[in-house]
């Protein structure tokens, strides 16, 4: 193994400028890789430390033998949520909360730092009057993001805010009723499951491709390698030793790239941290997946390169003397095609099923989405086999027919340059259904608090007493309710809203928010454009995460494209070489080189483009403007990326052809 590795560097410093830029292009390929992984592992990372921040506040189930009081509720100002956790301990016994160095004493306060900076900032009466006075900070184990405005309360036991009717079932993770707990909940909340489920589906649609392109980095500058390999074997090499070689080879640049690679995305953790989901920013620690998801991820990039380089040396172990002949490798089989059809065909039996199964439903959609990207990764080279031949056929042009037969002489080479921006078709076709209609807002003057109908007009009179000075309007509207779905016998429920009309705009409606605060235990005065910010959120969220996935899938399709286009013309340089000497103009072969790409393009971008909407049509919630504008934003960026990135080829193409008397490596 010593024997190969010197052999190895010696080949990589020794290969010339030429060859030590194949190098550098595999080492870029293999650096962006690994730096976008690790974004995809860091943010699934980063969610679930979230939700175990954000489990602790919801009251779970009451227990036989409690030690605490645990209730949960949501103000706002400024139209922002506050988080508020009321804590009554029943002795000694009861449990410290995270991000705290005890369990709060009845009539204080612990705010996050964010709600402390608010309510020195605000006047009292806006904000600071609603908490009884502050006892110190939360900690960041209490926090979901750094601007999360928190506020945990403590309470005596027979406090009417700790015994009082609140709703028995939280609406999107903001309320919850008092119980009797021993223990704080770990598992995660109703929303920060919706947001794990999302995170991992996002995780998939970016992982995968980059698994993809990462294999693919390690057949860049593969026709110089498997030329001078097969020399190699010519000469006497045994298959172990040019398999030793080729591993040892590629394993030292994918080392080199996956350690560039960590340092790209830690450098990028900064900006990272101001992407806002969920209302807030990230911790910058959340986001590093820890050493040994990191020291995995290192570890596993270049195994899967050096794999990839292994299964491409089956034909120089074999047949060495063909290499060295430059013959046209055996073709592709149809089979691949087929594979395709059967994952396409398995999804329409299944897929309409998927969305009511819940968990389960979300993971077999994970697994499709997985055999769809790896079937078409699978299919891509007999396919563009396919459109090289059709090409050929129809070619009335010298760059048209050279294109056509490149495209047949060698097909992986040319999925290669197109398949980031294929599967990236693939991604923005599945997320062009999902997208979801903006929030409808409501109002955000009318201040609302439902109580039993017999006692709505004393707690409106106690409304007007406490809004003295401001220009509020009190009412009460009665309604009457069934249970869902109605019972035969169902009691009919007389409920009472209380509305106040408060003009003015935001800080008045806060103030007003501040003098209702307790006006009935357990209740908080709510706007309709309140009860839409948890949803407004999600969906927000929602397109937020869909153009993270589709800006990721560019990087990988552009990068791709620009790194394997310039590692083909090192690849062929002989080949251009040779045709520059029969007389072929440079810019017949610089338009045979785009075709080559275009026309691939074209058609698998269009295809994986149908297959992802068809992967998404069980999910579809209407075609909308985001999702125009995500397929538009994929032709034009993707086509705009790729011929971008194929220009770049030029000046090597120039160059390489300079000299047109071909030259050994």
């Amino acid at each position: 193994m010593r024997t190969a590795l010197g052999l190895s560097w010696r080949l990589l410093r020794g290969g010339g400028r030429r060859g030590m830029l194949g190098s550098l292009l595999t080492l870029a390929a293999v650096a962006v890789s690994t730096g976008l992984l690790l974004f995809a592992v860091g943010a699934d990372h980063a969610f679930l430390q979230r939700a175990h921040a954000d489990a602790w506040r919801h009251p779970g189930a009451s227990v036989a033998n409690p030690t605490a009081i645990e209730a949960l509720s949501t103000d706002y100002v400024r139209g922002e949520p506050i988080t508020i956790v009321e804590l009554a301990a029943l002795n000694g016994d009861a449990p410290v909360p995270p991000g705290m160095p005890r369990f709060p004493r009845p009539g204080e306060t612990w705010t996050s730092p964010a709600l402390a900076r608010l309510m020195k900032d605000l006047p009292a009466d806006r904000l600071a009057r609603r908490f009884p006075p502050p006892a110190g900070t939360l900690g960041r184990d209490a926090l979901v993001h750094p601007g999360e405005l928190v506020a945990v309360i403590g309470r005596t036991a027979d406090d009417p805010a700790m015994t009082a009717h609140r709703d028995e079932n939280e609406h999107m993770g903001t309320t919850g009723a008092p119980s009797r707990i021993d223990r704080f909940e770990t598992d995660a909340s109703w929303a920060a499951d919706i947001y794990l489920l999302l995170a991992g589906l996002a995780s998939v649609l970016m992982v995968v491709p980059l698994l993809v392109f990462g294999g693919a980095a390690a057949r860049l500058t593969v026709a110089r390698r498997d030329a001078r390999l097969a020399a190699l074997r010519l000469v006497g090499a045994t298959p172990g030793q040019v398999v030793a070689i080729t591993t040892a080879e590629a394993v030292l640049t994918a080392v080199a790239g996956a350690v560039a690679g960590l340092l790209l995305y830690t450098a990028a953790i900064p900006a990272l941290t101001r992407i806002t989901i969920a209302g807030g920013g990230w911790f910058a620690a959340d986001l590093w997946p820890g050493l040994p998801l990191a020291a995995a991820v290192l570890a596993a990039v270049p195994v899967l390169v050096g794999v990839s380089a292994v299964i491409g040396l089956r034909r120089i172990v074999v047949s060495p003397l063909g290499v060295a002949r430059r013959e046209t490798p055996p073709g592709l089989r149809a089979v691949r095609i087929v594979v395709l059809l059967a994952v396409v065909v398995a999804f329409a039996v299944a897929g309409g099923g998927l969305i009511d199964m819940g968990r389960a439903g979300m993971i077999v959609l994970m697994v499709f989405l997985v055999s769809a990207f790896l079937a078409i990764n699978f299919a891509g080279p007999f396919a563009v086999s396919l459109i090289g031949r059709l090409t050929v056929g129809m070619a009335r042009r010298p760059a048209r027919l050279l294109a056509g037969r490149r495209l047949v002489d060698d097909p992986r080479s040319a999925w290669r340059t197109v398949a980031g921006v294929a599967l990236t078709g693939f991604i923005a076709g599945f997320l062009a259904l999902l997208n979801a209609p903006p929030g409808v807002s409501g109002r955000s003057d009318e201040l609302r608090v439902d109580v039993p109908y017999v006692n709505s007009a004393t707690v409106a009179d106690q409304a007007s007493e406490r809004l003295t000075g401001l220009a509020a309007a009190v009412s009460v509207r009665k309604i009457e309710t069934k249970d869902d779905p109605p019972a035969a016998h169902s009691p009919v429920t007389t409920t009472g809203v209380v509305t106040i009309t408060v003009p003015g705009g935001t800080a008045a409606v806060d103030r007003a928010r501040t003098a209702l605060t307790g006006l009935v235990p357990g209740k908080v005065a709510t706007t309709p454009a309140d009860d839409g910010v948890p949803g407004d959120r999600l969906l927000a969220d929602l397109r937020t995460g869909a153009l993270t996935v589709l800006v990721v899938s560019f990087l990988i399709a552009i990068t791709s494209a620009g790194i394997t286009g310039a590692s083909a013309v090192l690849d062929r340089r002989q080949a251009y070489a040779m045709l520059r000497l029969a007389g072929t103009p440079l810019s017949v072969l610089d338009r045979a080189r785009r075709q080559e790409t275009l026309i691939p393009l074209v058609v698998m971008g269009g295809g994986s483009l149908l297959t992802g909407l068809f992967f998404g049509l069980p999910f579809a919630r209407g075609f909308g403007f985001s999702g125009l504008v995500g397929l538009a934003a994929f032709a034009v960026l993707g086509f705009g990326g790729v011929l971008g990135a194929s220009a770049l080829s030029r000046p090597l193409l120039r160059a390489v052809t300079l000299d047109p008397a071909p030259r050994p490596d």
